[in-house]
């Protein structure tokens, strides 16, 4: 069984990998971890070139240091990671939902909320849009995040 596990730092997603654990430890599941950096081509940005690029270094290095945690957090537990992906994608919840079809992932674990500072709703948009449109189940971990 192989899960997939979309990671970006936040508690909700902290959360969701100690679930995605012990889920690994009781069925001998395949973890695969998941962090999407926005692609920021397309926004109007008023920043220069140089700036541009030093953003989207920023973004890549934040997303391999967040990978790299969580590969920890598994190790730590005698878990080892079979992919560590980092995407590039204008859309959060479909570069997941893209990467679970393109590799037959059989479940997503991902946290009810990310970095959205916004606790308006129960469940956020990206962990909302990936329940509705994933070609497998989804279990959603919430806590008051």
């Amino acid at each position: 069984m192989k899960v997939l596990v979309p990671v970006d730092g936040s508690k909700c997603s902290l959360e969701g990998l100690n679930v995605a654990i012990d889920y690994a430890k009781t069925k001998n599941a395949k973890i695969c971890l998941i962090n999407v950096v926005p692609v920021i081509e397309g926004i109007d940005l008023e920043i220069s070139p140089s700036e541009k690029d030093s953003l989207k270094d920023k973004l890549a290095k934040r997303a391999d240091y967040i990978v790299q945690q969580a590969c920890g957090r598994l190790a730590n537990e005698d878990i080892i990671a079979t992919c560590r992906e980092i995407v590039a994608s204008t859309s959060v919840p479909d570069a997941i939902i893209d990467y679970a079809e393109h590799e037959k992932i059989d479940l997503i674990i991902i946290g009810s909320r990310g970095l959205s500072p916004s606790s308006r709703f129960k469940m956020g948009s990206v962990a909302s849009k990936v329940v509705r449109h994933s070609p497998c189940s989804v279990y959603v971990v919430k806590m008051p995040c």
